[in-house]
């Protein structure tokens, strides 16, 4: 065999999917250590600025909690500490799933959201932020 004919060969699966495995092994990672790590106890993790500063709870809030929760197969402690965080991994993992077996079949991922979806999402985080700081949003805190 050439090394004309082994460059044009096919790459074989795994080896085109080696960029999506290694973002799971990244977010997988992420995930183990937060699970490892109380987020729950004090003093290992900084506190929210916002919050610090201003009593606001910021989308983010209880996204550590929310993954700590997950990761220990709470859904519904997870939910309560950050429903959009949970939606956010679940929209991760979608998308993750798309890309990587796109990727082993050898075939082109892109991820352009037009303007509309990107106003959409900016509307629904404002939204969650905006509720989630009223009285009636309390169940929205972490």
């Amino acid at each position: 065999m050439s090394a004309e004919t082994t460059r044009t060969a096919p790459a074989r699966p795994l080896r085109r999917a080696a960029v999506p495995l290694g973002v799971l092994a990244g977010v997988a990672a992420a995930f183990a250590y937060v699970g490892a790590v109380d987020p729950n106890e004090a003093g290992h993790y900084p506190a929210c600025p916002l919050l610090s500063a201003t009593g606001v709870f910021c989308p983010g809030c209880g996204g550590l909690r929310s993954a700590h929760a997950l990761v220990h197969g709470d859904l519904g402690g997870a939910l309560g500490a950050n429903a959009l965080a949970v939606a956010g991994y679940a929209l991760f993992a979608v998308v993750w799933a798309v890309w990587a077996g796109r990727a082993m079949r050898g075939r082109p991922f892109g991820l352009s959201p037009g303007r509309v979806h990107l106003w959409t999402l900016g509307a629904v985080v404002l939204a969650f932020t905006v509720v989630r700081n009223l009285p009636f949003g309390g169940s929205l805190h972490p």
